[in-house]
């Protein structure tokens, strides 16, 4: 492989890794976990699997493996907890910025930009996703103790 050549590779892995830790800099600043480190490792690692499967593979057995490795890691960090489960927005954030490495090893730069708006934009609707929860699990208490009242 000539110097230009893996000098683009490093490129392209260095931009996987930027818009990774741009997804992991929203998770941070709402105190989640994968934060800009883990988010832009992950990324950045996947662009390394997917440009690898492209180069010497061919037929993306390499990137298939990808998916698998991180919905193993998704999976162990999505924890059982008292009331619900807990990482599960983690898990999923680890697997679509690893989705985003895959793209930027294929050198779809204009998609993987508009991905990394649209995944922060999505991940920005925690509030919303909050306040319909609320209203919902409200509803259903209200619903529960007019129902006892009803049959007392």
């Amino acid at each position: 492989m000539s110097n230009s050549t893996q000098l683009e590779f490093a490129l392209w892995v260095l931009f996987a890794m930027a818009l990774g830790a741009v997804v992991g800099l929203q998770r941070e600043f709402r105190g989640h976990e994968a934060g800009i480190r883990t988010a832009g490792l992950v990324c950045g690692g996947a662009a390394v699997f997917g440009r690898l499967s492209e180069l010497y593979g061919g037929d993306g057995r390499i990137a298939a493996s990808v998916v698998q490795g991180i919905g193993f890691l998704g999976a162990g960090l999505i924890l059982h907890r008292e009331h619900g489960l807990r990482g599960v927005t983690t898990a999923a954030t680890i697997w679509v910025v690893a989705g985003l490495g895959l793209v930027v090893s294929l050198e779809l730069w204009l998609t993987a930009l508009v991905l990394t708006a649209a995944y922060v934009a999505f991940l920005e609707l925690a509030p919303v996703s909050g306040w319909i929860y609320s209203r919902g699990s409200g509803r259903r208490h209200i619903d529960a103790r007019e129902s006892a009242e009803d049959d007392g």
